[in-house]
């Protein structure tokens, strides 16, 4: 089994985050949503928040904060984000 997983990060201008991850923490409508590799297919409206990812292989952490919403979705591995506005 893989320990990581792809995840991009996208707004309507632009790709703010493309890469492999070991985990994902996302601000759900009805709370936070916690993501590891191999994930069962999930899907979810995002409300504004903290977006926190470790890399992959370093392990370093990195967050970003939306101040939109936006929609979540894993399936096969790969977890894709579609928000409204994106601040590093």
């Amino acid at each position: 089994m893989s320990d990581h997983f792809r995840v991009s990060i996208l707004t309507e201008e632009e790709t703010i985050y493309d890469g492999d991850v070991r985990s994902l923490v996302v601000p759900a409508q009805l709370g936070f949503l916690g993501v590891l590799a191999n994930h069962a297919p999930l899907a979810a409206r995002l409300k504004p928040g903290r977006i926190v990812l470790r890399t992959f292989p370093s392990d370093e952490p990195k967050v970003f904060n939306s101040s939109g919403n936006g929609f979540f979705e894993v399936l096969n591995n790969k977890a894709t984000l579609l928000l409204d506005a994106v601040v590093q």
